[in-house]
């Protein structure tokens, strides 16, 4: 059950991006004024556009419209290439079309944007794990843009950088790199509407989703509750990563297990650690799984199942898995 768990995990990764920080202190700031910027804009502007993404020699073109206002956030995520997807986040929470299967998954414990695998809020521990600087300026989609580079400091963790428009800091463009700087992942805007001369009717979801049978995720996020101590952790942790959420969830298979969800974070990446104990289960198979620039580590620890994933490096996955064990009291 828990690679089905992982399945649905990578699906949200693909949707995960910044949360909304405080107000930077102006367009003139340091790096890290702009990337809260950027967190900012994502989530408080209402923007319009068409972008090309481009991962592993395939390039998929997108169409976003986002819409903030007194009722919260609204946004639909359209693909005008390749398999048929529509994806759209309000207060209900996230619907997107499985590829060309005639079903929609749902889970009200997602509703983060979806800009491909950007980070997650700048965080202070992050500056111990990056390096920040300001590239060259640039000109995309028409608008002028300055560019923030996010150098990591080991190979534990990727490296970013983005062109953010010069006046709200909205990300124009993007690139994903390792640690030796080879490119991973990119997107650019082509075209990008920002306020009053957006189309509000592009939220409306496609008619074709009325037919559609709504599936249910099923992850531990969407059915949690409070614990007062942890029952599982990772004995090694990559530098910068602290734990930042935490939820269980009773087994429904009738056995009386567990499932416990963690999420480690350095203040941009973030690796979720699924763990399910055997109980009358199968135990897992060590395994590592690449969807793009995430990897899916699976293993058996004692008499738990672990599968940890994240848009990370292979080794980060890897270590966390490896080393998850019976808390210490």
């Amino acid at each position: 059950m828990i690679k089905a768990y992982a399945t649905v995990a990578l699906a949200a990764l693909w949707l995960m991006a910044p949360r909304a920080l405080p107000a930077g202190q102006g367009k003139d700031g340091n790096p890290a004024d702009w990337l809260e910027r950027m967190s900012m804009a994502m989530s408080h502007l209402t923007y319009q556009g068409t972008f090309v993404y481009i991962r592993d020699n395939e390039t998929e073109t997108m169409r976003i419209t986002h819409h903030a206002g007194e009722n919260g956030e609204r946004e639909r995520l359209v693909a005008l290439s390749g398999p048929k997807r529509e994806v759209i986040r309000d207060a209900d929470g996230v619907r997107w079309v499985l590829g060309e299967s005639s079903s929609i998954l749902s889970d009200n414990a997602f509703r983060k944007s979806f800009f491909p695998d950007l980070p997650n809020r700048l965080e202070n521990q992050a500056v111990t794990s990056y390096v920040l600087k300001f590239g060259p300026p640039a000109r995309v989609a028409g608008y002028e843009a300055r560019q923030v580079m996010v150098l990591p400091r080991d190979h534990y963790r990727y490296g970013h950088s983005f062109w953010l428009e010069y006046h709200s800091g909205l990300p124009l463009q993007w690139e994903l790199f390792d640690s030796k700087r080879n490119t991973l992942a990119k997107f650019v805007f082509t075209e990008l509407q920002i306020g009053a001369a957006v189309d509000l009717h592009e939220l409306e979801p496609d008619s074709r989703l009325t037919g559609y049978r709504t599936v249910s995720s099923d992850l531990p996020a969407g059915n949690s509750r409070k614990v007062s101590s942890l029952h599982w952790s990772p004995r090694k942790l990559p530098p910068g990563f602290t734990l930042t959420e935490r939820r269980v969830s009773e087994s429904q298979d009738g056995h009386g297990g567990l499932f416990e969800h963690l999420v480690y974070s350095d203040g941009l990446a973030a690796v979720s650690v699924y763990v399910e104990s055997h109980a009358k289960g199968k135990p897992l198979d060590e395994d590592i799984q690449r969807h793009g620039t995430t990897h899916a580590y699976s293993c058996s620890n004692s008499d738990v199942s672990v599968t940890v994933v994240g848009d990370v490096p292979a080794a980060t996955v890897e270590l966390i898995g490896q080393s998850v064990s019976a808390a210490t009291p």
